[in-house]
């Protein structure tokens, strides 16, 4: 009979089975880092502690973009959702633009498949886009060729296929999408309703009837200028509005219905709408919105007034008389395009000629008392004859006061430059305000960075335009290396300023408004600010 066998003593004493968590956290969180989103989100699932790390990791600030120029929408759209999701995110919106040879219905469907239900998505045709390739990571600009002959601009290189993808998470801020209807029947906009809903919806998130920012998408057969006329008086200044003024868009969110399933109405614009989040969780920082806009046209010539001004809705235009101002002699349209052209040297080659328009006009929401505003609005100049000057557009009255513009590269690339002194000194604040947050040991506790940027060009511009390319995108890309960074060609660009941007340092234009604009370039940055450490 064997002896039996020793006690184990405390030195021979089994170990504790190894764990993945015996890693430590902050080894733990850097492998999170390198999942995939669909795995960061199911490994969320696997222990209260993973769920609390990838919970972390998933409240800093992240825009993500990806472009593809693959000729398959299937191909194209699978390699900007797989690049946009191969790290991790917690969608809040998804933004998609694509070529004009694609199918906007059926890549709308295969984008809202990649991604949840209640998760919102605009789905547009662009008429271009800027971004970091999918395959290279390269950052690329590609014009779609819309030219009638393909022979004399075969240098863009580019068929009209791509793809643009960008996925966000905006710390401290809820993200609601809200459409504009419009009926079918008289095709009245429902422009008051879409303003009181934004209000609701915010004052819900935030407790202020003016959210940070809106984001519009209007449908390229819809005057937009009306609907940015009220956001414009209705919201604070505070109040960050971009967008593309004239596109072909798709919508989903978790209350919107598509227009296509609504017999009753459709929907002439969307607004991405962004809203501080007053039930964010402790620990969560802020985003802020910075704006800038890059111009594209010159004044010239003197200033006219309106003497007669007939509208012509079935061909969207104006037909105007005027007399310059001091002089009492009525002017007719070709009289007024020769003394243009003097003003040019004898020649007219500029690539785009247009009205701005001052406005003077009353204003209310609902039932209040109407307030006088004064907006500047662009139309494009489409010919003259010896009775009338024509212009695309309505909403111009006699009365009115309009100078001419013209398309300049060379002021454009002036204003480039402006845009990126802007940024510089965008830097140096943000910096600056993170170095009154330290510690008792000196290290920086609230560091301010910007994390993403999203711009909007118009069509006009680009290679052709300027005779290079990425002229627009440069200001941002070398003042933030490694930051995403993505955009979309547009015809009219939506940024709420006043024409002071078009007349630097004058602050008597100031208070003139301008939202829609011509030959312009605008950029939305995104930064963001740490919360203090909890105690």
């Amino acid at each position: 009979m064997s002896p039996p066998l020793p006690s184990p003593s405390p030195s021979t004493s089994p170990l504790p089975e190894a764990t993945i968590d015996m890693i430590g956290e902050d080894l733990l969180y850097k492998i999170f880092t390198k999942l995939h989103a669909v795995e960061c989100a199911a490994a969320a699932c696997v222990s209260r502690s993973w769920n609390v790390t990838i919970t972390r990791l998933l409240s800093l600030p992240k825009l993500s973009s990806a472009l593809s120029l693959s000729p398959s929408l299937q191909v194209a759209v699978n390699d900007v959702a797989d690049k946009v999701l191969a790290s991790p995110i917690r969608p809040q919106f998804v933004i998609a633009s694509i070529g004009p040879a694609f199918d906007l219905d059926e890549a709308h469907r295969l984008i809202t498949g990649r991604f949840g239900s209640r998760i919102p998505v605009i789905t547009s045709t662009s008429q271009g886009i800027f971004g970091q390739n999918a395959t290279s990571n390269e950052f690329e600009e590609v014009q779609w060729d819309n030219y009638e002959d393909d022979e004399a601009h075969a240098d863009l290189g580019n068929e009209n296929h791509g793809a643009l993808l960008t996925v966000g998470f905006l710390p401290g801020l809820a993200v609601d999408l809200i459409p504009l209807s419009k009926t079918r029947g008289n095709q009245v906009l429902m422009i008051v309703d879409l303003v009181l809903r934004v209000k609701e919806r915010s004052s819900s998130r935030s407790g202020s009837a003016s959210p940070v920012g809106i984001l519009l998408f209007s449908d390229e057969e819809t005057d937009i200028r009306p609907v940015l006329e009220k956001f414009d008086y209705a919201f604070s200044t505070e109040t960050v509005i971009v967008g593309d003024g004239g596109s072909q868009f798709l919508y989903r969110g978790e209350t919107a219905i598509n227009p296509s399933s609504n017999k009753a109405a459709s929907s002439a614009a969307v607004a991405l709408l962004f809203s501080r989040d007053r039930g964010k969780p402790p620990g969560v920082g802020e985003t802020q919105f910075h704006m800038m806009l890059s111009t594209g046209v010159s004044s010239i010539g003197p200033t006219y007034k309106a003497v007669s001004a007939r509208e012509r809705p079935r061909d969207y235009s104006t037909w105007i008389t005027a007399k310059r101002e001091a002089i009492r002699e009525n002017l007719d349209g070709q009289t007024i395009l020769d003394q243009i052209s003097d003003e040019l040297g004898g020649h007219n080659h500029c690539p785009a000629l247009y009205v701005g328009v001052t406005k003077r006009r009353k204003c209310s929401i609902g039932q209040e008392k109407p307030s006088w505003i004064l907006m500047h609005e662009f139309h494009e100049v489409l010919r003259g004859d010896e009775e009338y000057l024509y212009v695309h557009g309505l909403g111009i009255r006699s009365g009115d006061t309009f100078r001419f513009y013209h398309a300049s590269s060379d002021l454009a690339r002036a204003s480039c430059n402006a845009i990126a002194n802007n940024f510089i000194h965008l830097k140096q604040l943000l910096n600056c305000e993170g170095d009154d947050h330290t510690s008792n040991n000196g290290v920086d506790i609230r560091r301010k960075s910007v994390f993403g940027g999203i711009m909007f060009a118009c069509c006009g511009r680009g290679k052709l335009f300027f005779g290079e390319p990425n002229v627009d995108s440069s200001p941002f890309l070398e003042n933030f290396p490694g930051v995403t960074f993505s955009g979309t060609y547009c015809a009219g660009e939506i940024a709420r300023a006043d024409l002071s941007s078009y007349k630097q340092g004058s602050q008597e234009h100031s208070s003139i408004r301008c939202n829609l604009h011509v030959f312009s370039t605008v950029y939305l940055v995104m930064s963001y600010t740490p919360a203090l450490p909890l105690h």
